[in-house]
């Protein structure tokens, strides 16, 4: 069983149980929790009027790291929301590198009409939006958050997916860590 995804106001007072469930082991450990933005000045009323700041986030991802130490961590980041300052990307830049995240969405902000965030200025130039996730997706290519699993065995579980034109089986380790093994038709 796959836990979905959470936001920090949801979690917060359940870390204690959510980590029951996430060491039990028929439950992968692993849990996306999108923090869209590690600015509190973009997260806010004048922003994305999140109902969590980056304090929120990190106690989740802080709490759950310390009581499932080999839980793997998800979040999702929008570059250039509007109104979006070179300092409010920085202190997401910095956010990410900090916790070096083994999945990240990275969007670029598009003002969906009829939406609230479609009205705000001031927009952010495109040039600088895509500048933005550039540098976000290359500094998550410098993680390395899997080179510990190197050389050791592990127990994975599959649904039978078949990637790499049927040559590989998809699997995942117990902390939802993708494997692809050789295809052997005896391993379904």
């Amino acid at each position: 069983l796959r836990v979905g995804m959470t936001t920090p106001p949801y979690v917060r007072d359940q870390l204690d149980g959510l980590a029951v469930a996430l060491r039990h082991p028929q439950v992968y450990a692993f849990l996306h929790v999108p923090v869209q933005s590690g600015s509190d000045n973009v997260l806010g009323r004048q922003g994305m009027n999140r109902e969590y700041d980056v304090a929120h986030f990190r106690e989740v991802a802080d709490g759950l790291r310390v009581r499932v130490p080999e839980v793997s961590l998800m979040t999702d980041i929008i570059c250039g929301f509007p109104g979006e300052s070179e300092n409010d990307f920085q202190e997401t830049f910095d956010l990410v590198e900090n916790y070096a995240f083994g999945l990240l969405n990275i969007s670029q902000f598009y003002a969906r009409p009829g939406t609230p965030a479609a009205k705000m200025r001031p927009r952010v130039p495109t040039a600088t939006v895509k500048a933005r996730s550039r540098r976000l997706t290359a500094l998550s290519a410098t993680f390395r958050p899997y080179d510990g699993l190197v050389g050791s065995v592990k127990s994975c579980s599959s649904c039978a997916e078949i990637a790499d034109g049927g040559r590989r089986l998809v699997a995942h380790t117990a902390s939802y860590v993708k494997v692809l093994v050789a295809f052997d038709e005896a391993l379904i």
